[in-house]
């Protein structure tokens, strides 16, 4: 059972994309270094923002948030994995997710990326897609032609009020993730709802 030691939101940088269904994964990371004390700054050689936390396991815990732009994460995510020796099973990846509806999240371990380009990114740049998921619900559209308007438009308010739920409910089950310890964290995160 291998500890997470890198955690990453995605999202886009900017002012204009903060309260889009893309960044997600940046309000989950954001809320988690808050809980732990953690606070994100730049890293030019990391393409993000970085935050060093105490593992709650000992030792040291690395958050990041891309400041690539989706598309690219990957070359964040592989230049700080690398420079830490940090394995793609020690990595967890929040991100948005177009099949899962608002109020809803869900780990998982490697698979496709879905048509997420961060994902596809990072599958691509970093040695594989055998790092974690926390898959954040957002809806779909309904359309496939909508998604990229959709995910960069701000949720309506009552799947705002779902997102930030199941936000609450991932960050309550992540000591047990960060552990390695996804069986306990599926079960409690997958039957919560």
């Amino acid at each position: 059972m291998s500890e997470i030691r890198l955690v990453v939101g995605l999202g886009n940088p900017g002012p204009e994309y903060e309260k889009t269904r893309h960044n997600a994964g940046f309000w989950l990371v954001d809320e988690l270094a808050w809980q732990l004390k953690a606070s994100f700054a730049p890293e030019a050689k990391f393409f993000g923002e970085v935050a060093r936390a105490r593992h709650p396991a000992g030792g040291e815990l690395w958050l990041l948030k891309p400041a690539t732009y989706m598309n690219l994460s990957g070359q964040s995510v592989g230049a700080l994995a690398r420079f830490y020796k940090i394995a793609p099973e020690q990595t967890l990846v929040v991100h948005d997710e177009l099949d899962l509806a608002p109020g809803v999240a869900r780990f998982k371990q490697g698979g496709g990326h879905g048509g997420h380009n961060g994902l596809k990114d990072i599958v691509a740049k970093c040695g594989g897609p055998n790092f974690w998921r926390l898959r954040l619900g957002i809806g779909h559209p309904g359309d496939r032609n909508e998604v990229a308007n959709f995910v960069l438009k701000k949720a309506r308010g009552e799947e705002q009020a779902l997102i930030d739920d199941a936000i609450a409910a991932s960050l309550q089950v992540m000591p047990a993730a960060l552990a390695g310890d996804f069986p306990a964290a599926m079960k409690a995160l997958h039957t919560a709802r």
